[in-house]
Formats: structure tokens, sequence, C-alpha cells
């Protein structure tokens, strides 16, 4: 059995389970209980026994999805923005919100998602657990994580994140890679934490212009990187594209894991200077590569507010 042959099986068993349950209001005692959630025994980061209902869910607010270690594609994204989230959470981490984040892969050790964990500097109140193959199988059905569109991708998972209020039996869904102060304050609000506030007329509101290229930098680029701002969990993107040939540049954007598993030297020295982080295949055509470059090249030449050009990283 190979890892591929598993995760696609594990998108073939799969059902819609959330359609049904992120439009639920519990009335009196919630269906989406120990009724319906499995009790299983997973493994935690740490090497630590849980069981998925008593231990992980039963009274809590959660936030779940799946993912596996030596994913190449949006897991790393995934990863990225949710440590934002949870850094905009602060204390509430652990007290009033867990994120869970459940591996797909049953080569995905206790050990190895610790080490991929510790590679996005997550905090308290998030665990990544592991299990036997069918039990990960039965949560994910029960979850609605994946859909039948998702047995087009390589992995049969989903960039989805599903949020629950386990005690009033309320559930939604959410994009995992969206803007991360966008998905806190969703998630806030969904939890009741928000107080409701005197609200703006959109006709008040400042005209927003973005282009293309900027905009999929904030949404696909800004969880890693910064341009002058310094490194994040990738390298400082100022003045990559004076640095770096425009032809390698535009390539590894399109397909970071095939220059890695080819062994591109320069993807291999990315690679293990920034904490062996894979730079996930973000699936941009011809023409959004270009637009993000082209946004790259222009912001490589704005400056500070002194008016000083930011030093940008070291090239690796």
């Amino acid at each position: 059995m190979t890892k591929i042959t598993t995760m696609r099986s594990l998108g073939l068993s799969i059902c819609v389970a959330a359609a049904l349950m992120f439009t639920h209001v519990a009335r009196g005692d919630t269906p989406w209980g120990a009724d319906y959630f499995p009790n299983v025994a997973l493994k935690t980061q740490d090497g630590k026994t849980v069981r998925f209902y008593d231990d992980l869910l039963k009274g809590k607010a959660v936030a779940i999805n799946l993912v596996y270690s030596s994913c190449s594609n949006v897991c790393p994204l995934e990863t990225a923005k949710l440590v934002q989230v949870q850094k905009v959470f602060g204390d509430r981490m652990g007290r009033d919100i867990f994120f869970y984040s459940i591996a797909i892969d049953p080569w995905d050790s206790p050990a190895e998602l610790k080490k991929y964990a510790n590679k996005f500097g997550v905090g308290p109140g998030w665990l990544f657990l592991s299990g036997k193959d069918e039990d990960i199988r039965l949560i994910a059905r029960k979850l609605g994580l994946s859909r039948a569109g998702d047995l087009d991708s390589k992995d049969g998972h989903s960039a989805t994140l599903m949020v629950g209020n386990v005690a009033t039996g309320q559930w939604m869904r959410n994009s995992s890679t969206d803007n991360p102060q966008f998905l806190a304050t969703a998630i806030s609000n969904f939890l009741g934490w928000n107080s409701a506030k005197p609200t703006v007329d959109y006709a008040q509101a400042r005209p927003v212009s973005v282009g293309g290229g900027e905009f999929l930098f904030q949404s696909r680029c800004s969880a890693c990187h910064t341009v002058g701002g310094g490194d994040r969990l990738g390298p400082d993107l100022l003045g990559v594209t004076t640095r770096r040939d425009p032809a390698w540049l535009t390539r590894y954007v399109s397909e970071p894991d095939k220059m890695l598993k080819e062994g591109d030297p320069v993807a291999q020295r990315l690679y293990k200077k920034y904490n062996e982080i894979r730079m996930p295949n973000l699936g941009l055509g011809g023409g959004d590569v270009a637009a993000l470059l082209e946004y790259l090249a222009k912001a490589g030449h704005s400056v500070n507010a002194n008016g000083v050009l930011t030093k940008a990283s070291t090239t690796p």
C-alpha cells in the first residue's frame, strides 16, 4: 500500500456530512454528540493517547482540519495561515477554543507531526493527531471534511476548516486558507465572542484598489513571506526579482515541489535554510505567476517610511 493509494481511498470513503452539520442549530440535546462522533483513540504529537469525543470534543469549541506532513500542495499554506489565527486568539487558545489537525497519512507518526508543528511555531491549544487508518476515515466522514469534488485532487482532501461549538451542536465550514484576520473574526463571531458594535455605512468606506498580483501575494504568500519586513517562515521577497534568474523564478513559483524533488540546488538550499518547510505548489497559472512577479518587482522599488529601502534577507 502506498501513501497516495491510502489517501485516495480516504477520499473515496468520505461523504458530505457537513451540509447538515454546519446548518444545524441545537434544540435541547444536540444530535452531534457522543452518539454521532466516534470515541476512537488517537495519538497527539507528544505521544499521548486521547479519545476523540471524550477528550477532544465534549463541551468544547474546536477548529479541525486534515493535513499530512509530507504534503507539497496546500497543507503548508493552511498551517501557516492557522498559525496567524492562533496568534490573534492569544490566550484563548487551549481555553476557549482548541485547534486539531488530523493526519490522513498513516505514516505520520507523533514524532513526524511534532516536527511538522515545530517548523511552523505552533503553540499551546493546538494538537496534531494520528491514529488507525480506519478511525481517521470514520472521523473525516463524520466531520464532512472532504467532498466528492475533492476526489480529483492528488490526496483526496480539501483546504477546509470545520469550526464547531460542540456543546450547542452548531458547526460551520470555512476555508482554512482564508485571510487569517477575517477567519479569526468569523470564528469569534460564530462563537459569540464579539459583542455587537455600531456599524459603518459602506458609503463611508474608503475605496480599495488592489491589483491581481498584490491580491495573490496577500492571499497566497503573506502568511510565509514579507516584502521588506524581514523573514517569516520563508525568505523576505524584497528584491527577489533582481536576485533570481527570471526563468528560474517563474518556474519555482509555478512548481516548487517538482524543483525540490529534482534536486535543484537553490531549491534545496532554501528548503534547508527555512526549517525544511516545503513551499507549496499553489497551482498558479502563467498569468497569475506573471502578475505576482510584477507586483514583487514593483514592491521591491518602494521605500519604507524613512525613505530607505529595507534590507532583504541574504541570498541562501
